[in-house]
């Protein structure tokens, strides 16, 4: 059996709640930019031009991917502990991801990042167990989502990307 490129880490399942499972989730929102920029160690520029699979993004687009990606989420948590159900904005990524700053050197979503997931992890390590059950309305999957389920969506999605670059590190001896 194969490992499917897109999916290093499998697709993200939901768990149900537990305090074992918040603490391992904010944990992975806390070191996720620690994990990302060692995942880059020494690769040049070559190498980051690299897509991590065939018709997939770049090295380069994947970590600006995560700080596009990580930016919308902790403006929709911020959104979900404040209001009551808001609908959150939708956004193209692969859009996004053909723009002038994907150009910009990765160290500098690697800053954001840092920054990011500081202020993040400080705005929901002490939520309430009924503070997870909060929701938020995604438009584009018309349904609400909860805190929690957003948790985990989010550790994995930094876990997901880091092993993409990972894996391909490992398939081409770097």
């Amino acid at each position: 059996m194969t490992m499917d490129p897109r999916y290093p880490i499998g697709k993200y399942e939901p768990q149900p709640f537990s305090e074992a499972q918040k603490e391992n989730w904010l944990l992975d929102i806390k070191f996720l930019p620690e994990e990302l920029e060692r995942s880059l160690l020494n690769l040049d520029a070559a190498q980051l031009e690299t897509p991590y699979r065939d018709g997939g993004w770049t090295v380069q687009q994947l970590v600006h991917h995560v700080a596009d990606s990580h930016m919308n989420a902790y403006m929709r948590f911020k959104l979900g502990v404040t209001e009551e159900n808001p609908t959150i904005k939708p956004y193209e990524e692969k859009l996004w991801a053909e723009l002038p700053d994907n150009q910009l050197p990765v160290n500098i979503s690697i800053t954001l990042l840092h920054a990011l997931h500081q202020r993040w992890y400080t705005a929901i390590k002490h939520l309430q167990e009924a503070d997870w059950n909060r929701t938020v309305v995604h438009p584009e999957h018309g349904r609400q989502m909860s805190l929690w389920f957003l948790l985990g969506l989010y550790a994995w999605h930094g876990k997901h990307h880091t092993a993409h670059i990972t894996s391909l590190r490992e398939r081409n001896n770097w």
